[in-house]
């Protein structure tokens, strides 16, 4: 059997305070709906933790209009570092997060007065899509795709993660990284300035940008909520840092990406063969609040981590006791609208 991506359900960002990020998040970027929230240590994560078990509070959010999710990660058992220098592109890693945006004009205008910098003014693509790039308070940076599928409509201006711009030192390599492994196989566009991408630092460099989506729709249980998803990669000169460089994962900033994922065995084989073995198995039993699964890490080219989750368990209606397993249903089919729109009871306000 082939290994199934389902989407990819969150991006995981390193904070100071968990609950000034979520609380920022829910109330100006519409993450209202706690999946999970726990306190515990990151026992299978000390080959990035200096080989101590650290301990971190963590809550996942999510938007309902669709998108992938936040991970809000923060350390408990020592301060969480920033780096060392800006990044900038030239620099490796995950440099910006993209997120879905269905009222394109309404939340540039709502965002002006709410963030650290914005754009000048709403620009296109080379696809012709409207955006914006912001940083929030703090300092990670979003850009606001305009995209019309709403998978449930919700108060918010805009929805959850479409995807991620990633600093490259070999665009081809990582191109067939993202293709061959996680199905990334179409170019929705490409292009030889980042002035889409301004005030983003370096965005004035010539550089080699192309943006890639996957040909047919994702399939799985959440599929339908985390909708179409895309990676933006970069490559351009400059210092070649790594954004994590001399820092833990955890620290302040993107810290991984993670992609919903069924049968965790062939994407196992599959990686290692491909020459890029996972480097953290954290075990089929592993519990996340009131979450769990089988969560596993692999690299990327640039060594950007890669988390990929297997859900067995998640809350749809916490209130009373309702968890869905998901051990019982098909790998390849969608949940029913219903069951998933069911976490709207979850939501914070």
């Amino acid at each position: 059997m082939q290994y199934i991506i389902s989407g990819i359900q969150q991006i995981g960002i390193g904070v100071a305070d968990v609950y000034a990020a979520f609380n920022w998040y829910k109330t100006h970027l519409g993450m209202d709906i706690k999946v999970f929230e726990e306190a515990a240590p990151a026992a299978a994560m000390t080959r990035y933790t200096g080989q101590i078990v650290h301990e971190r509070r963590a809550i996942l959010a999510l938007n309902l209009q669709g998108g992938g999710g936040f991970e809000i990660w923060q350390y408990t058992s020592r301060k969480p570092e920033a780096a060392s220098f800006i990044p900038e592109f030239g620099d490796q890693g995950i440099l910006i997060a993209k997120l879905k945006c269905a009222h394109i004009e309404a939340s540039f205008n709502y965002l002006k007065s709410k963030v650290k910098h914005i754009s000048a003014a709403i620009v296109k693509d080379t696809a012709g899509r409207k955006m914006f790039v912001f940083q929030d308070p703090f300092d990670n940076w979003f850009q606001m795709v305009e995209h019309h599928h709403v998978y449930s409509k919700t108060p918010a201006l805009n929805g959850g993660l479409l995807g991620v711009v990633i600093g490259v030192s070999d665009i081809s390599r990582s191109k067939a990284y993202y293709s061959d492994l996680l199905g990334y196989n179409s170019q929705v566009c490409a292009t030889t300035h980042l002035e889409h991408l301004n005030p983003f630092p370096g965005f004035e460099k010539p550089a080699h940008s192309i943006t890639l989506t996957h040909a047919a729709p994702r399939v799985g249980p959440f599929s339908k909520l985390l909708g179409a998803s895309e990676i933006e990669l970069v490559q351009c000169a400059g210092y070649g840092r790594k954004v994590l460089q001399d820092r833990y994962w955890g620290d302040l900033g993107f810290i991984h990406l993670c992609f919903d994922v069924r049968r965790m065995a062939p994407l196992t084989s599959a990686f290692k063969a491909y020459g890029y073995p996972l480097t953290v198995d954290g075990g089929a039993g592993f519990e996340m609040g009131e979450a769990a699964g089988h969560f596993t890490y692999a690299e990327d080219p640039q060594e950007t981590l890669i988390e990929f989750v297997e859900t067995k368990k998640v809350p749809l209606l916490k209130a009373i006791g309702w968890y869905l397993n998901l051990n019982r249903r098909p790998h390849e089919k969608s949940l029913p609208d219903w069951m998933i729109k069911a976490m709207r009871f979850n939501r914070v306000s």
